[in-house]
């Protein structure tokens, strides 16, 4: 298969986020706080600097995952992603994207193996590096700014607090284990296993 050429690398499992403390646990930075479960989960650190990116090569279901947390700021995420792709010959199926959804209220998770960037920026540079849609992602709830006043730039650089805080943390470890279910079981059953919205 032409994707196992350079490297032994099968899958690619992209975090997104913005680099620096700043940023830690801000809603935009959803997609890091998934990766750091799974270091935990899978016995590895991410912080090999590879790409434009901090990397890790894992082992999920037998398959060779490289896990990636761009840091080239969201806006220009698929500058890594890019680069990965290239060296390791990957096709869009086996770029797994993980990253933060506003439309969604803070808790929910939502699995789906094509789409568009749906006014994401990280997602949107992703698209344009790769000429494709067709990459499957996770997306976490972060939730909608309170009132109409208030700049989406603000909210989603805010941090969670009170109920949302509780929520996202739990569906930080489903978003977790949906990256392992993807890679193990396909889009179909992981859907039916881990699409979850709160009310």
């Amino acid at each position: 298969m032409f994707f196992r050429k350079s490297g032994g690398i099968e899958w690619l499992a992209v975090f997104l986020g913005n680099p620096g403390r700043q940023y830690e646990g801000t809603r935009h930075n959803a997609g890091f706080e998934v990766a750091h479960v799974l270091e935990k989960r899978l016995g590895v650190r991410i912080n090999k600097l590879r790409f434009r990116a901090l990397t890790a090569e894992a082992k999920i279901a037998g398959s060779r995952v490289l896990l990636m947390l761009p840091q080239t700021y969201m806006n220009l995420s698929g500058d890594a992603v890019g680069l990965a792709v290239a060296f390791y010959k990957l096709p869009p199926e086996r770029i797994l994207v993980v990253s933060d959804e506003m439309a969604l209220p803070a808790g929910s998770v939502r699995v789906r193996p094509s789409g568009s960037a749906g006014g994401h920026n990280g997602l949107k540079s992703i698209i344009e590096r790769l000429g494709s849609e067709d990459f499957p992602r996770i997306r976490l709830g972060i939730g909608e700014p309170p009132h109409p006043e208030y700049d989406p730039r603000d909210w989603v650089l805010s941090r969670f607090t009170g109920r949302d805080a509780e929520a996202f943390s739990s569906a930080a470890g489903l978003a977790a284990g949906a990256v392992e279910s993807y890679i193990r079981d396909g889009a179909e059953k992981t859907m039916s296993l881990y699409n979850r919205k709160v009310k």
